[in-house]
């Protein structure tokens, strides 16, 4: 049987509809966020991980120059090596009819017999090549289905110098490949790079490695130090031009799909906290009017016998069943958009598993966070007015005592309307409640700011890479490296106006402990075409000695500029320097150190070469230089920047779009819930004195005013303080959606402040407006009657 005070209960809840929806709504945002993060996170990582156990995907990953497979037995017998694949790698051009530019790919050796120990291809359509038919090939499959090469396709590419017709058998994934970057792209691009494997033999005939590797795949034994692994591997492949072995943190598809989960994560970390915050003000404000307005109800039911403990339940239940709303509709988006981003992630990844396959902690950690939330929000409004007594919770609450205040005086002095002042002394009369509404809607701003300023710092990424550091239009990528005559032949291909070289040199940094592979980059003295440039887009010039390295990649390894670190050079003439660190850039993308040309190769003790060059050609031009790069054995990948400007420009903006989109709706509830809440209170306490204008003679527009200028006064007040929050919140997001690939500057335009406000603004126009409409409604007479 349903008791009195829980009828009471539902009674207020369907009363209360509106206002207890605006906060579910907040609080339901909240709880959706840590579901879908939390979710999302855990879908993927199981994914990712079932995928890698089925297709045995390595360990730890090593390429070098050449090596012979009778060294294979010594490699493993090392301790920790459970087992291990060699095969033969080489860079290849493909042409394809629909393409004017050739196609860049990834040539990789399957075993003559049986399949790889480790990285095993997943089949998708086809069959895998024959041994016997040394030119059959099977493609990735994102790559193949780009361009409609299904089974019984011919292409022509061209490894190591040699033209070869390749007949198409099948299409394969492949773990090393969950999201597939080509040399000189900044995204994936299926149309313009893409991964073939072919028989063992067949490759090491074009690319002369008969009987030899050049790279290695190495699988731990439960419970093995990997680094241990890494350097006895280095120690024994260095003369065979090892380029310095790496686990899967330093394999490109691992750790782009390792730091997207590690965001969600910090996502599902950041917000949840803010929708929480302002829900428990909420339910302060709305329990705390609600508790004054039923004072004498609260008097007769302890008059009748009813307990302190029974009715603070009673105020408590109400505040847990809008937590109970409030979790539901988050469980459930969650829950929805936890599976939906699954499946599109996995799709974006290239992932063939798919496990939704949520924890439960997420929905019993969000439920205890939203229960607390609201019991905490509403305890402060229920104790004090629950304890008083019968008979002084049955009288009137004393009136607010009134004095003459500054308010007063300013606005005597300034000659201020009436209704003006009802706004200030409002506002002043009630501070807790004008904090709350402070707090909730720079809160909005913040989030708003936090998800435009996403749009800023991609653009300004974009026009940093692709109009400022690399104003190339092409860029070879030679198949070795070689003098600087090679500059002079590239002059000479068709179209080409100005050509630069630069050399890139494998290295380890290693500074105490901590060490880092990546490369030296060496540009031609005077470049104009790809160069370092500074926070105001100007040209950085290289010192004359010593490194420059990347802010991320400097802080990494804990240095400061003048800091020695030892410099491993991980091919000829594998030496080992110590060098200064002569100064630091802030740069968006890759992790390159960079040292002046002739600093490079004195240390080298050899003359200057290239096995970079970019390109700086006629448009009209194009078509015949990408003709005759597909016709030049030394070149061993061609780089079009304006179609990796397009393809980056398109799949950072569909994502921050979604993000926009995505935030834009967060920030615009939280304006919402606490304005439309406020509002509604200031109207049920001030009805008396609002009817008392009419009676007086001032119009509707005036009378409105008095209501809709209190929440404008204080949303214009919140939007500064949203400013400053918002530049902490994307100084945050800056820090924990940067990666060892990507550094995101943190750089908010004037256009993202104005644009935060203007929405924060309207939708607290639009709330109040809502509540207005019921001014219209007020039964003069009553209200003049009703006791506050």
């Amino acid at each position: 049987m349903v008791s009195v005070l829980d009828r009471k209960l539902i009674r207020d809840l369907r009363r209360l509809w509106a206002q207890v929806l605006a906060i579910a709504a907040v609080l339901a945002c909240g709880v959706m966020v840590l579901v879908l993060g939390e979710g999302l996170q855990s879908s993927l990582a199981q994914s990712r991980d079932t995928y890698y156990e089925r297709q045995r995907f390595a360990d730890v990953f090593a390429t070098l120059t050449r090596a012979p497979r009778t060294l294979l037995p010594e490699l493993a017998e090392i301790e920790g090596v459970a087992s291990l694949t060699a095969r033969v790698e080489a860079a290849a051009l493909i042409g394809l009819p629909e393409m004017d530019e050739p196609v860049s790919a990834r040539v990789l050796s399957l075993p003559a017999s049986g399949e790889p120990a480790l990285n095993l291809p997943l089949l998708v359509t086809g069959r895998l090549p024959s041994a016997l038919h040394p030119d059959e090939v099977a493609l990735y499959a994102p790559f193949a289905e780009a361009h409609e090469l299904m089974p019984g396709a011919q292409i022509e590419a061209v490894i190591r110098g040699t033209r070869r017709s390749l007949l198409v058998t099948g299409h394969v994934l492949s773990p090393e490949f969950v999201y597939t970057i080509g040399p000189g792209q900044m995204m994936p691009d299926d149309r313009r790079y893409g991964v073939i494997w072919m028989g063992e033999e067949a490759l090491a005939g074009a690319a002369d490695m008969q009987g030899a590797f050049n790279a290695l795949m190495v699988g731990l034994t439960r419970g093995a130090n990997a680094q241990a692994v890494i350097d006895a591997l280095d120690d024994r492949l260095a003369r065979f031009g090892g380029a310095g072995a790496h686990d899967r943190d330093g394999q490109i598809s691992h750790a782009f799909l390792a730091s997207e989960i590690d965001q969600l994560g910090t996502m599902a970390l950041v917000l949840p906290p803010i929708f929480l915050a302002v829900s428990a003000f909420l339910v302060n404000m709305v329990l705390s009017r609600l508790i004054a307005l039923e004072r004498q109800q609260i008097g007769l039911l302890k008059a009748v016998g009813y307990t302190t403990a029974a009715i603070t339940a009673h105020y408590l239940k109400l505040s847990l069943g809008i937590g109970l709303i409030g979790t539901l509709i988050g469980w459930g988006a969650g829950a929805r958009l936890s599976l939906g981003m699954t499946r599109m992630y996995a799709e974006f990844f290239r992932l063939p598993v798919l496990i939704y396959n949520p924890s439960s902690w997420p929905f019993a950690l969000s439920a205890a966070l939203a229960a607390l939330t609201v019991l905490a929000g509403a305890w402060r409004a229920v104790g004090a007015s629950v304890r008083l007594s019968p008979a002084i919770a049955m009288l009137p609450p004393a009136p607010p005592s009134f004095r003459r205040g500054l308010v007063d005086g300013l606005g005597t002095a300034l000659r201020l309307r009436q209704t003006t002042m009802m706004i200030l002394r409002g506002i002043t009369r009630w501070p807790g409640r004008a904090a709350i509404t402070l707090f909730g809607v720079s809160a909005s701003v913040s989030v708003l700011i936090a998800s435009f300023f996403l749009s800023d710092a991609m653009a300004l990424m974009t026009d940093e890479v692709f109009y400022q550091a690399n104003r190339q239009n092409v860029t070879l990528t030679l198949s070795q490296a070689q003098t600087d005559r090679a500059l002079l032949d590239a002059v000479h291909l068709p179209g080409v106006l100005v050509a630069e070289g630069s050399f890139s040199l494998p290295v380890r940094l290693v500074v105490g402990p901590r060490e880092e592979l990546t490369s030296i980059t060496a540009f031609s003295e005077g470049a104009t075409l790809s160069r370092l440039i500074d926070d105001e887009g100007r040209a950085v010039a290289l010192p004359d000695a010593g490194l420059v390295l990347p802010e991320g990649l400097a802080d990494k390894l804990g240095l400061r500029t003048g800091d020695r670190l030892r410099v491993e050079a991980l091919a000829p003439p594998r030496e080992t320097w110590e060098l200064p660190l002569a100064a630091t850039i802030r740069q968006t993308i890759g992790q390159e150190a960079y040292m002046a040309r002739p600093a490079l190769f004195a240390l080298m003790r050899q003359v200057p070469q290239v096995n970079r060059i970019d390109l700086l050609v006629d448009a009209p031009a194009l078509p015949a230089l990408y003709a005759e790069a597909k016709r030049r054995p030394e070149i061993a990948g061609l780089t079009a920047w304006d179609a990796v400007r397009e393809q980056f420009e398109a799949t950072i903006g569909e994502n921050v779009l979604i993000s926009v989109i995505v935030y834009t709706t967060l920030g615009v509830l939280i304006t919402v819930g606490v304005v439309y809440n406020a509002a509604r209170i200031r109207l049920s306490e001030r009805a008396h004195e609002l009817a008392s204008l009419r009676v007086l003679g001032f119009h509707r527009s005036e009378v409105g005013m008095v209501l809709i200028g209190e929440t404008a006064a204080l949303t214009l007040a919140a939007i500064p303080l949203g400013w400053i929050a918002g530049y902490g919140f994307a100084a945050l997001m800056t820090q924990a959606f940067t990666t060892d690939l990507v550094a995101l500057p943190l750089v908010i335009e004037r256009a993202t402040y104005a644009t935060a406000s203007l929405i924060a603004l309207a939708a607290a126009l639009v709330s109040t407006l809502a509540v207005r409409r019921r001014l219209d409604r007020i039964d003069i007479v009553q209200a003049l009657k009703a006791r506050d």
